[in-house]
């Protein structure tokens, strides 16, 4: 069986009773740590007070490891219990769906614990659920690589008045183009986009594609660390959020829609004082 277990935002206590009963019963535990992370997994000792509490050693499932090897784990799973732990809800990742889609193919039984993620966590900002379109990823621009497909979807969001979620880039265990070009891989040091650098590149892009779909005075609500003690949250234009320091990572940044008064009401909390 092959148990994949959602853990929620914040730290090694956000997993759900059933979670933890799944875990502890396993022969074999993996962590994801690419396309997201819990708050402790910036800490050097966050992998153990996983184990310290769910009672199993913890093996990291690096980006390498779920995409090019992710078959010897399912093959485990053919044997016995093994648990794929997954920041946020299972589902949150396309990664996921295809681990769940080839395990099915294999025979291997898949069981989900779901958990909170930033698609739904993402309410506390004040802007309701109902009202968001569709999500985009901003990811780091490079000196060839500049991608804007995000553009077009924020300009269909907008045009319908709806907000539009951003999830900035992570980069972790990423292989350095000179390394892939020798064939022996090194990798990058870990990235985490900031939201100063995201809405840079959002105003790049706006520049470039002269669309008026958002400006430097468009309202956004820039959030980090979703769903942990050290929660941050504020609401402002872009311009205003590109001055503000918002510490340490993960950051995500909403382009507000229209807001009705209740979202309004909720987005006072959290705004600028000038």
């Amino acid at each position: 069986m092959l148990y994949i277990v959602g853990l929620g935002l914040g730290d090694e206590r956000d997993i759900t009773l059933r979670g933890l009963d799944c875990v502890r019963k396993c022969d074999k535990v993996y962590i994801e740590a690419y396309t997201s992370l819990l708050s402790f997994g910036l800490a050097s000792n966050g992998l153990s007070k996983l184990e310290e509490l769910y009672g199993r050693e913890v093996v990291v499932a690096d980006r390498e490891m779920v995409e090019e090897k992710a078959d010897q784990m399912l093959k485990e799973a053919l044997e016995s219990d093994v648990g794929f732990l997954v920041v946020g809800d299972p589902f949150g990742a396309t990664t996921h769906s295809d681990i769940v889609v080839r395990a099915r193919q294999m025979g291997v039984k898949v069981k989900v614990i779901h958990n909170a993620s930033v698609m739904n966590a993402i309410g506390a900002c004040g802007l309701q659920l109902y009202r968001y379109g569709e999500t985009v990823s901003i990811p780091f621009f490079t000196e060839t690589w500049r991608p804007d497909s995000f553009y077009e979807k924020i300009k269909n969001s907008r045009q319908l008045g709806l907000h539009t979620l951003c999830l900035l880039d992570i980069r972790v265990k990423e292989p350095t183009i000179e390394s892939l070009c020798r064939g022996k891989k090194v990798y990058e040091p870990p990235r985490f986009m900031t939201i100063n650098t995201a809405i840079d590149q959002l105003l790049e892009v706006e520049a470039a594609r002269g669309e008026s779909v958002y400006s430097e005075d468009t309202l956004c609500v820039g959030i980090a660390r979703l769903g942990s003690d050290s929660q941050k949250i504020v609401v402002g234009t872009m311009k205003d959020l590109r001055e503000i320091d918002f510490g340490d990572p993960l950051h995500c940044l909403v382009i507000a829609g229209e807001t009705h008064d209740m979202e309004g009401q909720m987005l006072d909390f959290y705004r600028i004082s000038k």
